[in-house]
């Protein structure tokens, strides 16, 4: 099977940090939902901005669907195959939810605007948000504000999603309104690679669990094996607090 994404030995530092990553490789073939977890600071998020290019990594390859997107070029092309759900929304305050769903179709994609307003309501129905087409950001919720960010990265038909921590700028009691729509896309097939500290999330839909700790993947399998029975002695010290965190 050919992988919608392969990661090949990504290594990326910052003056002031150090090497955050230490040659990370992953693979994720078409359908699959993989969650990485870890604690903070140890690479995560700049793992996810490696792979699209909103950060350069030092060194390494991706691959989407066979393409190389680290070479040298303009990674705009690949963008719009790559959707990307971030923590703190990322929305345009001064335009509806329609219409930070419909800008990159209309604006890179080059719909019409008549189709691109259609398949924004058809994106919007589908995370739950079809009344609220009209609000603008300061008059959604967060997890309205979340959802209208999935709505967007759904629009451009990408290959695979990439998630940044979704929830972890939201109040608890709006976690789970994003979770059902996640859990509902793993279920539909949606190519996605998470970052969360939602271990439960991660329990239901993932086909494997990456830990990363100190910029290197420690362990990774199903959850079965990582969540009940980790290998490693670090994963086990994670898990416990987060459980003592979350309850989970």
């Amino acid at each position: 099977m050919t992988a919608v994404l392969k990661v090949e030995n990504i290594r990326k530092s910052y003056p002031s940090e150090g090497e955050v990553l230490r040659g990370i490789s992953l693979n994720l073939n078409k359908g699959e939902t993989k969650v990485i977890v870890g604690p903070s600071g140890t690479g995560k998020s700049t793992l996810l901005r490696c792979i699209n290019r909103l950060t350069e990594p030092d060194s390494g390859k991706v691959w989407l669907s066979g393409e190389e997107v680290t070479r040298a070029g303009n990674p705009d092309r690949f963008r719009p195959k790559i959707g990307f759900v971030f923590q703190h929304f990322n929305l345009f305050h001064h335009l509806s939810a329609l219409k930070n769903v419909t800008v990159g179709l209309t604006s890179v994609q080059g719909l019409k605007k008549d189709k691109a307003e259609r398949k924004g309501r058809e994106s919007l129905e589908v995370v739950g948000l079809s009344d609220q087409a009209d609000s603008y950001p300061a008059e959604l919720s967060g997890g309205q504000k979340q959802r209208v960010g999935i709505a967007r990265a759904m629009a451009m038909d990408p290959e695979l999603i990439l998630f940044d921590e979704p929830t972890s700028a939201l109040d608890p009691e709006l976690i789970g309104e994003v979770l059902e729509v996640m859990i509902d896309l793993a279920k539909k097939g949606m190519t996605s690679l998470v970052v969360t500290h939602e271990i439960g999330f991660a329990n239901s839909v993932a086909n494997e669990i990456i830990f990363l700790d100190g910029g290197v993947v420690l362990e990774k399998g199903p959850p079965e094996e990582v969540l009940r029975n980790p290998k490693e002695e670090r994963t086990k010290q994670f898990l416990h607090k987060i459980t003592e965190l979350y309850g989970e």
